[in-house]
């Protein structure tokens, strides 16, 4: 069975190289789509638990939640929106309003019966254990690069629900392939040791070779295998947004499963810009969504794989001024390595987190380490951002004072790419 799908690429030859759609789906349409969609589903008397992404994914969230609330309105006992946060800070209530379409302090006037939470992934008793994924079923959807037991802990709303929607946004991802699915539970809505787990495999196999596959990465038939485990009846509205923005070129409706591959086919074609050659230098003009280090990096994992060996990223983010508000401390004494700088002297960092040195790797990119000779990565990683030159260096990376990129002076360099609103279109080489 496929998912019901409306949108999808237009087939005209955008800028870039991409077949992007030649249209956006109305908001009416998109609203009738959700409405004639869940008609089907029998949700009279049932919990209804709604996943959704935080505020750094391009989503018109207010849109598509309204369209749910009034097709389930009546019919559900209860309906819980569980923000999907991973490691991410808790959302406070004005940005939770602005997120989700609603006035700070008046939920219940624009989405009667609807609590709306964070995902407390920092407090135990929010958690509920669904078992473990034995080792051998770990070592057979990692291809062999774990044999150990992994713990699946997911968010007690979703445990708590008769039924799951997880509604969100498509989009290249470092760590799964495309985001989106079942990666909504996760690391959305999940415990760590899943999340340490699938964020090292996709480390381990590395950004460049994961980001923008298509079908089944190993990362996610990991989080497929763990979502099944869920008792609450899964579903999944799927969309494919226009980067940056609200416009919505598809939406996809079936299980999670279903959905995913629906509009990570779309998301290929719309999310991928296509170059000849490498390019020296890229400058990523990374987008305000992303507010610290932790994510602003996506301006370095969506330009990596076009920048030729001992060529250089630059992340321009003035307004960035936090390495993490979560894991900060950790990376800074780790600081930025590559992945063979860690597996080439494990025993140095087996206590850190391994999300953190996931983190680190795809921040730093390539490159190859060995006790004679050191680390040798194979391209520059340079901040322009809030980050003083002192902090910048000491995490090993290098430094750009903010004040001396002119954006469009870069431009007309014909060896140097500027990415504006960079962490969402992935650029790969046609080759």
């Amino acid at each position: 069975m496929s998912a019901d799908l409306i949108g999808g690429p237009g087939g005209t030859d955008a800028p870039g190289g991409t077949d992007a759609p030649s249209s956006t789906v109305p908001a009416e349409q998109a609203a009738a789509f959700v409405a004639e969609r869940l008609a089907d589903v029998p949700l009279e008397g049932r919990n209804l638990c709604v996943v959704v992404p935080d505020s750094t994914r391009s989503c018109p969230l207010p849109l598509l939640l309204g369209a749910v609330h009034r097709a389930v309105h009546g019919r559900v006992a209860h309906l819980t929106v569980l923000v999907a946060l991973g490691t991410h800070p808790a959302m406070p209530e004005e940005a939770l309003a602005a997120h989700l379409g609603y006035r700070p302090g008046e939920l219940e006037a624009t989405y009667p019966g609807t609590t709306v939470v964070n995902h407390e992934w920092w407090i135990p008793e929010a958690l509920v254990s669904l078992g473990d994924i034995p080792a051998a079923e770990v070592a057979e959807v990692t291809e062999g690069r774990f044999e150990e037991p992994v713990t699946v802990r997911i968010n007690r709303h979703v445990v708590d629900s008769d039924v799951v929607l997880v509604l969100g946004p498509v989009f290249p991802h470092e760590v799964v392939g495309f985001s989106g699915g079942n990666k909504y539970f996760f690391p959305g809505v999940a415990g760590r040791e899943i999340i340490d787990l699938s964020h090292w495999l996709g480390a381990l196999i590395s950004n460049v070779e994961i980001i923008g596959m298509p079908g089944v990465t190993p990362v996610r038939a990991l989080i497929d295998r763990a979502a099944v485990r869920i008792p609450a009846e899964r579903l999944c509205l799927a969309v494919v947004v226009a980067s940056g923005t609200k416009d919505l070129h598809a939406l996809a409706f079936g299980t999670p499963e279903e959905a995913w591959a629906a509009a990570a086919e779309v998301s290929a074609q719309t999310h991928v810009r296509y170059l000849d050659r490498p390019v020296r230098r890229v400058l990523s003009l990374v987008s305000p969504r992303y507010d610290e280090l932790w994510t602003a990096s996506k301006g370095m994992y969506k330009v990596e794989p076009v920048v030729a060996d001992g060529g250089q990223v630059v992340l321009y983010a003035p307004h960035v001024h936090e390495v993490s508000r979560t894991h900060g401390t950790l990376i800074e004494k780790v600081g930025y390595h590559c992945r063979d700088y860690f597996t080439g002297q494990w025993d140095r960092f087996a206590d850190v987190p391994r999300s953190v040195l996931a983190h680190s790797t795809h921040v730093r990119g390539a490159g190859r380490y060995d006790a004679e000779h050191g680390e040798r990565c194979r391209i520059t990683v340079t901040l322009a951002t809030g980050l003083d030159e002192q902090r910048s260096r000491a995490l090993n990376l290098d430094y750009l004072d903010p004040a001396a990129v002119d954006a469009e002076e870069w431009a007309r360099d014909p060896e140097t790419l500027v990415v504006p609103n960079a962490g969402e279109v992935l650029f790969r080489l046609r080759s």
